[in-house]
């Protein structure tokens, strides 16, 4: 080895630093045939009655554990997810823990050995962004294996995005660094080796004109933020903590506590920095919330720095089922439900997905909506909510005077004939 090698630059050891932590993604869906002659082809023809698509991409570590960031679009309706990393030849399958697929981030978890660990990524801070500053995109283009392009910053995400507006061009870094089909879900990183973005696609060209070293990648602060809400510490598993620590920030510090919650009850505020659970420093939030769902039946001890003096309190975490149930979903909304179970579906005879209408409460918001008994709830706020749970945390989160927006499908009639009508209602929580 040569002492002091002029090609060792900042390019280099950044790459030698990230490259452990990127992977290749490879995805595998099974879709139904849906025309009756292709499936009837198909039977006569011994072949499945399916239709397999693959596709390939990219993702980072960002927790030693296994757990790993890329884009929704990579890994959505996949039903098999093989993750190699292009410092090994190990292949190992991955699960989807949550997505966003509004900002397009979706975070995996590797199913590896037990105690087995990985390199993870350092991420960037959100506003340490230098216009012209050179980054490196690290992916899997074309399925060839992992490889790095350099370029430089071109553009800085160029609006904030509004509130439930589908994300595009101005949120988004701009760079020259080469990206292509398969990049996507790979690392955009400065010459730290810090993520400070999430590569996502490219521009080809406009109106017709082709267009040279136009990419894009989702800004570290989008990515922190969808995270932030796709694996929410106020929850921890099936337990309720109540309070939210910051993407990314180290030593970690609280945004906002729940009222009423464990947190709360304990004396946590916004601004406290944790800095110790039950004597172990966490590494980053899902660390955090690994340490807190291990001791959750018991008291956990949290240090706590607080204008600048350091505060130990002791909170319990209470199962979520036991607060957000169908208790809470009849307290805000005056609403009786009942998941749609085959044998409920059955009784119906409907396919969907979603609640059954089983009461109505005389003065609560859905009576005044004209809500009945025997009428189906689909849709919460335009997505599919079919855990009574989930459906308690999403009213629970609701701000004073936020109005929540239900899809109903109820039974009509015309003449002999009857079907079911789809609409919409809002109601406002109580």
């Amino acid at each position: 080895m040569i002492d002091n090698d002029v090609r060792r630059d900042a390019t280099v050891l950044a790459v030698e630093q990230v490259l452990p932590s990127v992977v290749n993604i490879a995805t595998k869906s099974i879709v139904p045939v849906s025309d009756p002659f292709e499936r009837f082809y198909r039977q006569i023809q011994n072949q499945q009655p399916y239709k397999e698509y693959y596709s390939l991409g990219s993702g980072v570590v960002i927790d030693e554990a296994g757990y790993l960031l890329t884009n929704d679009h990579v890994v959505r309706r996949a039903d098999q997810i093989g993750v190699k990393f292009g410092t090994g030849t190990n292949v190992y399958e991955a699960t989807v823990i949550a997505s966003d697929p509004k900002r397009d981030v979706a975070l995996l978890k590797l199913n590896a050995r037990p105690g087995e660990k990985f390199h993870a990524i350092r991420l960037a801070r959100e506003d340490d962004l230098l216009l012209g500053e050179t980054v490196l995109a690290l992916g899997n283009p074309f399925g060839l294996g992992g490889s790095v392009t350099r370029g430089i910053l071109s553009s800085k995400s160029r609006s904030i995005p509004k509130e439930n507006a589908p994300l595009d061009i101005p949120n988004w870094l701009q760079t020259d660094a080469p990206i292509n089909p398969g990049n996507s879900g790979g690392p955009l990183v400065n010459l730290h080796g810090e993520l400070i973005g999430i590569n996502v696609a490219v521009l080809n060209e406009v109106e017709g004109q082709p267009v040279q070293g136009i990419g894009f990648a989702i800004p570290i602060r989008l990515v922190e933020d969808a995270l932030a809400d796709i694996l929410p510490t106020e929850f921890v598993k099936s337990y309720w903590f109540g309070a939210r620590v910051k993407v990314g920030s180290y030593p970690l510090v609280v945004t906002s506590v729940q009222p009423d919650s464990p947190a709360g009850r304990a004396g946590f505020q916004a601004g406290d920095t944790i800095l110790q659970v039950n004597r172990r420093v966490p590494k980053n939030f899902i660390d955090f919330g690994e340490l807190l769902a291990t001791n959750a039946t018991a008291n956990i001890a949290i240090t706590v720095r607080r204008n600048g003096n350091l505060a130990d309190l002791s909170v319990r975490l209470v199962p979520d089922k036991s607060v957000f149930n169908a208790a809470m979903v009849l307290k805000k909304l005056g609403l009786g439900l009942e998941p749609l179970t085959p044998q409920v579906l059955a009784h119906y005879g409907v396919r969907a997905s979603g609640f059954a209408i089983a009461s109505v409460q005389a003065d609560g918001p859905a009576a005044a909506a004209g809500l009945q008994n025997g009428m189906l709830v689909t849709a919460v706020d335009g997505q599919a909510v079919t855990d009574i749970t989930a459906l308690a945390k999403l009213l629970y989160a609701k701000k004073d005077g936020e109005a929540v927006q239900l899809n109903i499908a109820a039974l009509q009639r015309a003449g002999a004939a009857s079907f079911w009508g789809q609409g919409t209602v809002e109601l406002m929580p109580r």
